[in-house]
């Protein structure tokens, strides 16, 4: 399992979390979202190596902007 994080920005609410979460959730082998409109963090999980630029690309089809965090 590898477990990366990201910082999403623009997110205000709880339906802000969930579309985030419904898109990035839908990519293949993600395992696990974790997703927070108050500090901006987004965890995804997933069984294998994660591809930032898709986990990005789902986090832009849902309106946000993010960046891979160090």
């Amino acid at each position: 399992m590898a477990t990366n994080e990201y910082q999403v920005t623009g997110m205000t609410c709880g339906h802000c979390e969930m579309s985030v979460r419904e898109e990035v959730g839908a990519l293949p082998g993600v395992e696990d979202v974790q997703v927070s409109a108050q500090t901006g963090k987004l965890l995804v999980t997933g069984l294998g190596e994660i591809d930032d630029a898709r986990v990005l690309a789902a986090v832009e089809a849902s309106g946000y902007s993010a960046v891979r965090s160090a």
